[in-house]
């Protein structure tokens, strides 16, 4: 890749999680809906990496689109819901990461903070030679990591958290994420967040409880979510 990719001295926080559907987006929504609530006199940066299939970018869309102090871009979307290079692939298309290089540039250059959603894990491919956690680290994204709240999450945890480190990811913290309704009473059994903080050395920021749809496209309950997180440690709010 070029060396033209270098990252700016901006305050930019890439969101990934343990694996796709375990909250991502739901996290994704609920920081940006505390910053317009919160800080709503400043703006933002909204990106979803790029997209496969349907639902992030329209979410967004729907939420956000309405602030006119603020950009919300999918640079790159592709019709399949497959990893990123073989959708690309069954469109004749090839991955062009400038194009999100310089939307990112350009959401840097706009807005004091901007917030990225990724796509998958951090080990999910984003082109045939580079993963998620590639770009995190080429691009010195400072980045939390949303881990679901279901059997065998720790383990997913503890290893997102070796590649981060194998990868250089600059990884500032955790968020667990109740995507059932069984998940919020099962949180110390499934996803105990002192062992997750001991095993990972990172902090729990904290706890997005399971959501209805209608809760998750009310921007005040999704910033009263995220109220309750310790943002302090992220030194990004």
């Amino acid at each position: 890749m070029s060396h033209s990719f270098r990252a700016v001295d901006q305050k930019t926080l890439l969101v990934v999680g343990c694996d796709t559907g375990v909250g991502k987006t739901v996290t994704t929504s609920a920081l940006a809906a505390y910053w317009q609530k919160y800080r709503g006199h400043e703006s933002l940066g909204l990106m979803k990496l790029m997209q496969t299939g349907l639902g992030d970018d329209e979410l967004y869309q729907q939420l956000f689109s309405h602030l006119t102090h603020w950009d919300v871009v999918t640079p790159l979307k592709f019709t399949a819901p497959l990893a990123p290079p073989l959708a690309a692939d069954q469109e004749g298309k090839t991955i062009d990461l400038g194009v999100v290089w310089q939307t990112l540039q350009a959401m840097q250059k706009n807005h004091g903070h901007v917030l990225v959603e990724a796509l998958g894990s951090l080990g999910s491919p984003v082109t045939h030679e580079l993963t998620v956690a590639d770009i995190a680290a080429l691009w010195r994204l400072e980045t939390i990591l949303v881990v679901p709240v279901q059997l065998g999450a720790m383990g997913q945890a503890i290893a997102q958290v070796a590649l981060a480190r194998q990868t250089k990811v600059k990884l500032k913290g955790l968020v667990l994420s109740c995507a059932s309704p069984e998940a919020e009473a099962k949180v110390e059994d499934w996803a105990t967040p002192a062992m997750l903080a001991s095993f990972t050395h990172l902090p729990v920021l904290g706890i997005v409880p399971y959501l209805s749809d209608s809760e998750r496209e009310s921007l005040p309950h999704l910033a009263e979510v995220t109220a309750g997180f310790d943002l302090e440690k992220l030194a990004y709010f």
